[in-house]
């Protein structure tokens, strides 16, 4: 479920920069919120970035589960922005990272309804039951 779309002026980001940081973007995510990786989304537009750009290189706007915390949320960021300098080839100034917040059950994540922060695992055995045809 976490979405983090990244804008960029065309052609800024080579396809490897742009694997490093989906993967940090990834890393960054479970580390600080403990979710799975496989529940990360990153997306990257660059011909027609979907948020305007300003006077920045790169954006990220982040969407991620309802229930973080505000220094969850403002660590997230932060690092994000970070590796943005580091993999990105920006300076601090003109990277940004956003992070906003949408409740759980508002999102579909393999065609079910998402779960909240911390319920990921019983989430995970329905999810297997469901596959194997069993009731729970």
């Amino acid at each position: 479920m976490p979405l983090y779309i990244c804008s960029t002026h065309k052609d800024a980001l080579n396809p490897s920069a742009k694997e490093k940081i989906a993967s940090a973007i990834t890393d960054i995510h479970c580390s600080v919120t403990g979710a799975p990786a496989s529940f990360v989304h990153a997306i990257f537009f660059e011909d027609h970035p979907l948020f305007s750009l300003g006077d920045k290189k790169l954006l990220v706007r982040g969407t991620i589960r309802r229930g973080r915390s505000d220094a969850q949320k403002d660590e997230i960021a932060e690092k994000i922005k970070s590796s943005l300098v580091e993999l990105g080839g920006a300076t601090e100034p003109q990277v940004d990272a956003v992070i906003r917040e949408t409740p759980a059950s508002w999102v579909m994540e393999g065609g079910e309804i998402m779960p909240e922060p911390g319920e990921e695992a019983e989430w995970f055995a329905a999810q297997e039951a469901r596959r194997r045809g069993e009731q729970l």
